[in-house]
């Protein structure tokens, strides 16, 4: 029996249908579209109908109905859902919701590249996502980096850099490839920029692709994916993805601040630690170190001008560093993360900044101490090109009156004199 399933994609102001059949080793995927707002609703239906009749295949042939879920326009993400559901309840099918967003990176993969799309959410404001497509039992799969989020177009630069730092902690030391797609590219200039870190150099190689807009084509192929691992839903299940809880904001609602989406994560920022901030950095402290400084430790060493900063998401604090600056060298002296956001990428900006810092004294390298029997801490710095070059001998208390000896590991640096 031939598989045919038919997609249907509105959350922009393309309106498309698409049927894909497939069976003895064929596969063939019909189109139609119109590129127009607030239409959705009277056209999709008659261009369902038209595209089966110019197909030959009848409503009661489908096997199943797709559907781009969002995020974008509600009225849009409604008609599709809506009008995917009712068919599926009247002929009996199920339902493959399909993220518009990837329907985007469907156009265009990335091959190695994890595809970045960035979709205009108007308002200044726009949709991301990343999707990455290793190969998964000889079949190149979709998987989702980061599900979509609502973000303020001012926030991409920190959002990417926080996404390259991430994917360099999962993926390994090398530099990560990020390709960048969707329509926000071509509506706000200020992301033309976005190869630019906010923190020393890029964690992430940048290129630019052409994709900009889900089609309904894009979604019947993911569908088909979807299809053959079984990832269907109960026409009743289905829904559109919304990541924005309000449509409009008042001007004095904007005024006052509002506006976005208040469940998608404020991007991280490295900013310099103020002392209002110790009672929570002693607190990660205390959490993560078995022997931690003291609040008094961390007042003395802003006073003494150590070179201090937290890691920021909004009003909360997921880590911090310090560094003393010597005439010859700069030395690492405290990195911690809280255990939530451990292993997100917010070390690597940590560790980052604190290079890019000593690389603007002119100071040729970073030196830290570590536990040897930390084999976390010993691979994270080791994956950043530190090398292990001395001992110190009993350094860390170890718990009664034993101690545990401290290695020295240093990484040479780039610096402001020499650059890269």
């Amino acid at each position: 029996m031939d598989l045919h399933i038919l997609a249907l994609e509105t959350s922009s102001s393309l309106c498309g249908v698409a049927l894909l059949s497939a069976g003895e080793g064929r596969l063939h995927v019909r189109t139609l579209g119109h590129d127009a707002t607030a239409e959705h609703a009277e056209r999709l239906l008659p261009m369902v109908d038209q595209l089966l009749k110019e197909a030959g295949v009848e409503r009661r042939q489908l096997s199943a109905i797709a559907f781009g879920q969002g995020p974008g326009g509600f009225t849009g993400l409604r008609v599709a859902c809506g009008v995917a559901q009712g068919m599926a309840f009247a002929l009996g099918l199920p339902v493959i919701p399909v993220p518009s967003l990837l329907a985007v990176a469907e156009q265009e993969p990335g091959g190695n590249a994890v595809c970045v799309v960035l979709q205009d959410a108007r308002m200044n404001e726009l949709y991301a996502a990343a999707y990455r497509q290793p190969t998964v039992d000889g079949v190149p799969t979709w998987q989702a980096v980061q599900e979509p989020v609502l973000l303020n177009v001012h926030d991409a630069h920190l959002w990417l850099e926080q996404l390259g730092w991430q994917l360099q902690a999962e993926l390994g030391p090398a530099q990560v490839n990020i390709k960048l797609l969707g329509d926000a590219l071509g509506v706000y200039p200020i992301l033309s920029t976005l190869a630019v870190p906010a923190h020393g150099a890029a964690p992430a190689r940048i290129s630019w692709g052409q994709a900009q807009r889900a089609t309904a084509e894009a979604v019947a192929r993911i569908a088909q994916q979807a299809w053959q691992r079984g990832e269907t839903v109960a026409p009743d299940q289905a829904a559109p993805l919304y990541v924005r809880d309000k449509v409009a904001y008042t001007v004095a609602e904007r005024d006052q601040g509002l506006g976005g989406n208040p469940k998608a994560q404020a991007p991280v920022a490295i900013v310099r630690m103020r002392m209002e901030d110790l009672p929570v950095v002693a607190n990660i402290e205390a959490r993560v170190q078995a022997f931690p400084w003291t609040l008094g430790n961390f007042r003395d060493a802003l006073e003494a001008g150590y070179g201090a900063w937290v890691a920021r998401q909004g009003e909360q604090i997921l880590g911090f560093s310090l560094v003393m600056f010597a005439p010859d060298i700069a030395h690492l002296l405290l990195i911690a993360v809280t255990p939530e956001a451990q292993r997100t990428g917010v070390g690597y900006m940590l560790l980052r900044h604190c290079e890019h810092e000593t690389a603007k004294r002119d100071l040729p390298a970073l030196m830290l101490e570590v536990r040897p029997t930390n084999e976390q801490a010993v691979s994270f710095y080791r994956n950043r090109g530190f090398m292990h070059t001395g001992t110190r001998k009993g350094y860390y208390p170890k718990g009664g009156n034993e101690r545990e000896d401290g290695w020295v590991m240093e990484k040479t640096l780039k610096t402001a004199k020499a650059p890269a």
